[in-house]
């Protein structure tokens, strides 16, 4: 017999993951919509049982422009969101999530001009309190002072390649990162060098681990999986049941995170508007 693992599936657990996720994007707009005159066009719309609709106008990323958290029942608020998306000059796109899944949704998604345009994995892991083994001349560090913080944002920007007229508004915004409530920061270093950053987000005794990235010059030195296992491990001590974290379907990322001992919950199927 093989050993069973504590965390098995369950619906309970796709929920609460999908609460995490949604909990983050909002968290982290919200410091984007507070700048004065909201200028990046910032809503939310809230439906259903813990359903939401986020918009920023002038961020033309999915992850801001996106429905998360449908079930059965939500079909009839499709053609409302699509609207309102419409109005707004925002595309928008729908998740819809294996287990929470109805034909109805489907339908209704068709019926208002979007289709079936691609995957996004969840993936989870059993909390572990085990410190991270990290690779030579690697050390990682919690950021928690502006001065660190500096640090943080050059291996980011590295790592997401941010067009340089994008990145003073998108260092403002990061300083309003550090001490956000549920938020921790980590900072990797290869020979004292910034080379990538991540972040875990709680949420009601769930570790998110989200926004990772490494700056292209520092890959294949293992400091996303050297990431992952620091915030696992944070997550633990923080009292985390299980952390959970998302990546495209067979990417590096998903790779590395199976390699941490993360493995797959579900795969979201994502609709987009027919351009």
């Amino acid at each position: 017999m093989f050993p069973q693992p504590s965390l098995l599936p369950a619906l309970d657990l796709v929920r609460r993951t999908i609460a995490a996720e949604t909990a983050y994007a909002v968290s982290r707009l919200q410091v984007v919509e507070r700048n004065s005159g909201n200028p990046f066009g910032v809503a939310f719309r809230a439906f259903g049982d813990g359903g939401m609709a986020l918009m920023a106008r002038r961020i033309p990323l999915p992850l801001f422009n996106s429905v998360k958290g449908m079930g059965p029942g939500d079909e009839t608020q499709i053609a409302a969101i699509a609207t309102w998306y419409r109005e707004n000059g925002v595309n928008g796109q729908f998740e819809l999530i294996p287990g929470l899944f109805d034909e109805a949704l489907a339908r209704e998604l068709h019926k208002a001009g979007y289709f079936h345009s691609g995957f996004h994995v969840a993936l989870v892991a059993e909390s572990d309190a085990a410190a991270p083994v990290l690779p030579p001349g690697v050390e990682i560090e919690p950021v928690g002072n502006p001065p660190l913080l500096d640090d943080f944002f050059d291996a980011y920007v590295a790592g997401w390649r941010f067009e340089r007229g994008d990145r003073g508004a998108f260092k403002a915004n990061v300083r309003e990162w550090l001490g956000r409530p549920g938020w921790s920061l980590y900072l990797a270093r290869v020979d004292g060098r910034p080379a990538a950053a991540a972040t875990l987000f709680m949420h009601e005794k769930t570790g998110y681990c989200a926004d990772a990235a490494t700056d292209p010059g520092f890959r294949g030195r293992g400091l996303h999986r050297a990431l992952l296992a620091q915030r696992i491990a944070a997550a633990a001590a923080a009292g985390a049941d299980f952390v959970c974290g998302g990546a495209n379907f067979l990417s590096a990322s998903h790779r590395n995170m199976e390699r941490a001992g993360m493995r797959v919950q579900f795969v979201r199927a994502l609709w987009t508007k027919v351009s």
